[in-house]
C-alpha cells in the first residue's frame, strides 16, 4: 500500500477533505513515469543514451548494473534523476564507452529492466538535467462521492495544488529530518548521505511554511513582500509592488508565489511574506542553524504546482486512471493527496 501523506503528515489539504479513498500502487503498472528530458541525442559522441523501461527497480541499482554490463567504471553512468521503485518508470542513462563499441543492450540481464533504445551523445547525462515528468496513475478501490471528485478534479486542473515535498524527501516515516537534526548535533554521517540530510532539512522549513499559507488561504495569492518564482525555470524576483501586471501573470501561471529553502544570509522576502517564513525558521532554528553552517545558499521553490495537460478517466466503478505532466522536481503524491485518502 503506497503512503499517500507526505512526511510530517497531516499537511493541510487546499481542496479540504479528500472526497475519495482509494489505494495507488496496487501493482507497478498502475504508477507508470516517463521522463521529459527536454532535448534529443546529438548521435554521435563517446556516450550511449539508453532510453530504458524499468519495474520494481531503484535507479541507482539500475546504473550500476548498466556499468558493470558495458564493462565500465559506475562513474561512468549518469542519469537526470531518481524514480519510483515502486513504478514502471522510463528514463534516459548515459554511458560513457570511451571508444568502445556499444555492447547488445538487448541481452541485458534482468528481466525487470528493458533497454528501449540506445543513441550517441556527446555528454554524460547530469543529474536534474530534464525538464519534467509524466504520470499515469490508476486509483484502485475507489470509494466516495464521485460528484465531488469530478469538481476538486476541476478545480485542480484550474488553480493547481501546494508544491509540497513529497514522502520520498523524507524517508521512512519521515526519519530523514531526525537524522539531518542529529548530523548538525554533531553525529556522523557518511558523505554521499549527507546531501539526502540537508535536502530534507531545508524541506522541512520549506513544507512548514507552505502548510502555514495554505492555512491562512494564501497559498496561491499574493502576500506583501512577496518572492516570485518563474514558471518553467530556477529564476524568481521581487519584491515589488504587487500590480494589475503581476496578477494576469499569476492568473495565466506564469509565475507563482514561493517559499525558501533556507540557507546563508536571510531570505530575499519581505513584510507579511518574509515575517512568515521568519517564523516557521525560528520553530525550525536548529535546521536553520545546521544549514547555515553548511553553507547551503538561499534559494526559491514555488508554493504552488500547475499540473499540465491533467487528465482523467473511469475504468470502471472502482479504478479511476489519471494523467499529467509536472515539472522535474515536483511530486504525482500531492496532486493525489487533493482527491482521496486511502481505504481505512
Amino acid at each position: 500500500m503506497s503512503e499517500i501523506e507526505p512526511a510530517d503528515a497531516p499537511l493541510p489539504r487546499a481542496c479540504g477533505v479528500p472526497p475519495l479513498q482509494a489505494r495507488l500502487r496496487s501493482t507497478p503498472e498502475d504508477f507508470l513515469v516517463e521522463e521529459i528530458l527536454g532535448y534529443d541525442a546529438d548521435g554521435a559522441g563517446e556516450h550511449a543514451l539508453l532510453w530504458v523501461e524499468k519495474r520494481g527497480a531503484n535507479t541507482d541499482w539500475v546504473a550500476r548494473e548498466l556499468a558493470k554490463f558495458a564493462g565500465v567504471s559506475p562513474v561512468a553512468v549518469g542519469y537526470a534523476g531518481m524514480k519510483d521503485r515502486h513504478a514502471v518508470t522510463r528514463q534516459t542513462f548515459s554511458v560513457q564507452l570511451a571508444g568502445k563499441p556499444d555492447p547488445d543492450w538487448s541481452g541485458f540481464p534482468h528481466a525487470e529492466v528493458k533497454v528501449l533504445a540506445a543513441t550517441r551523445h556527446s555528454r554524460k547525462l547530469k543529474r536534474g538535467a530534464l525538464r519534467g515528468n509524466r504520470f499515469v496513475l490508476v486509483l484502485r478501490e475507489v470509494q466516495g462521492n464521485r460528484a465531488a471528485a469530478e469538481q476538486v478534479l476541476q478545480q485542480i486542473a484550474a488553480r493547481g495544488v501546494p508544491n509540497y515535498y513529497g514522502e520520498q524527501r523524507f524517508g521512512r516515516e519521515g526519519g530523514n529530518v531526525a537524522q539531518a537534526r542529529a548530523m548538525f548535533a554533531g553525529r556522523r554521517v557518511e558523505r554521499d548521505k549527507r546531501s539526502f540530510l540537508l535536502s530534507a532539512a531545508r524541506s522541512k522549513i520549506f513544507n512548514d511554511v507552505l502548510a502555514a499559507r495554505v492555512e491562512r488561504g494564501s497559498w496561491d495569492t499574493a502576500l506583501e513582500g512577496e518572492i516570485w518564482s518563474l514558471a518553467g525555470s530556477r529564476s524568481w524576483f521581487g519584491p515589488e509592488p504587487f500590480s494589475d501586471v503581476l496578477a494576469a501573470r499569476l492568473a495565466s501561471g506564469d509565475i507563482h508565489p514561493s517559499g525558501p529553502l533556507w540557507g546563508q544570509g536571510e531570505p530575499p522576502s519581505q513584510g507579511e511574506a518574509g515575517a512568515l517564513e521568519r517564523e516557521v525558521a525560528a520553530v525550525n532554528d536548529d535546521l536553520v542553524a545546521g544549514l547555515v553552517s553548511a553553507r547551503m545558499d538561499q534559494e526559491r521553490r514555488p508554493l504552488r504546482l500547475m499540473p499540465k495537460e491533467l487528465k482523467w478517466r473511469w475504468l470502471d466503478d472502482t479504478a479511476l486512471e489519471l494523467s499529467f505532466e509536472l515539472p522535474a522536481g515536483a511530486y504525482a503524491t500531492v496532486v493525489v493527496r487533493e482527491l482521496t485518502s486511502e481505504p481505512k
